[in-house]
C-alpha cells in the first residue's frame, strides 16, 4: 500500500479530483432535485445509496473508455470531444436540468440518480481517463478510483459550498476550463496514430499542444460567452 502511495502520480490525482468538483455541479443538482421530495429521515439514505450506485457505474465506464484510449483515433475523438466540454464549461446552455422529476420513494429516487448521471457523465468519464492517461499504465485503474473517493465527498456534502466558491469566484471556471483544454490537447498528440512521427513523442510537443489546448478553450469560451451576451456567466 505505501509502495502504490508513493509510486502514485499525484499530479493525476489533482487533475482528476478538480475535474470531478467542477464537472460534479449538476451531479449535486441531479441528487438535491431527486431527492427532494422523500420524507426526511429517507433523504440521507436517498443521496448516499444513489450516489454509491452513480459511482460504481462511473467506475465501470471509466475503465472502459481508459481501455479503449490505446486503439488509434479514439484519444483524438476524445480529446476533441474534451475541447468542446471545456467551451460548454465556460459557456453553458439554458438550465437542463427541468426533466429531472423529484421522486416519492427511496429506491425511485436512486434509480433516478443513477440513471441521469449516467446519462450526464461523459465529460467526466472522458476527462478524467484523459487526466489517467499522464499514470503508469498498472496504476490507471486504482488511479481512477482513488480520484472519484477522494472526490466525491467533496461534491455531494461540499456542493453548496463549491457551487458558491464557483460564483464567487468566476475565475476558477476559467482555470478548469483551461484545464480541460490542457488535457485535450496532451490525449490529441498522445494518439497512437502519430507514432509514426517521433517529434510528436517529446516534452516540448506535449507541452506545446497541451497549451494550444488551453487557450482554445479559454479563447472560444470567452467568445461564445459573448455571443450569447451573458458576459457573467459561468
Amino acid at each position: 500500500m505505501l509502495e502504490f502511495l508513493t509510486s502514485l502520480h499525484w499530479g493525476a490525482v489533482l487533475q482528476i479530483v478538480i475535474i470531478d468538483i467542477l464537472l460534479g455541479g449538476d451531479n449535486a443538482v441531479v441528487i438535491a432535485l431527486a431527492c427532494r421530495n422523500l420524507p426526511a429521515n429517507q433523504r440521507l439514505r436517498g443521496v448516499v445509496w444513489g450516489t454509491a450506485g452513480a459511482i460504481l457505474l462511473r467506475v465501470a465506464l471509466i475503465t472502459f473508455a481508459v481501455a479503449l484510449l490505446d486503439v488509434p483515433f479514439l484519444k483524438i475523438g476524445g480529446g476533441l470531444l474534451l475541447l468542446w466540454i471545456g467551451v460548454k464549461l465556460m459557456a453553458p446552455a439554458a438550465d437542463a436540468h427541468d426533466h429531472i422529476k423529484p421522486a416519492d420513494r427511496l429506491w425511485g429516487a436512486v434509480k433516478t440518480i443513477v440513471i441521469a448521471d449516467a446519462v450526464m457523465s461523459l465529460d467526466n468519464v472522458i476527462a478524467i481517463a484523459g487526466a489517467a492517461e499522464q499514470a503508469d499504465p498498472s496504476h490507471r485503474i486504482a488511479l481512477v478510483i482513488f480520484g472519484l473517493v477522494v472526490s466525491v465527498p467533496i461534491i455531494v456534502w461540499g456542493s453548496t459550498l463549491v457551487l458558491k466558491l464557483l460564483d464567487r469566484f468566476p475565475v476558477i471556471v476559467t482555470l478548469g476550463a483551461a484545464l480541460l483544454g490542457w488535457i485535450a490537447g496532451g490525449l490529441i498528440v498522445n494518439d497512437p496514430v502519430g507514432d509514426r512521427w517521433p517529434v510528436l513523442d517529446t516534452p516540448p510537443a506535449l507541452y506545446g499542444a497541451s497549451m494550444v489546448g488551453a487557450l482554445f478553450v479559454v479563447a472560444a469560451g470567452y467568445a461564445l460567452r459573448r455571443r450569447r451576451g451573458a458576459p457573467g456567466a459561468h
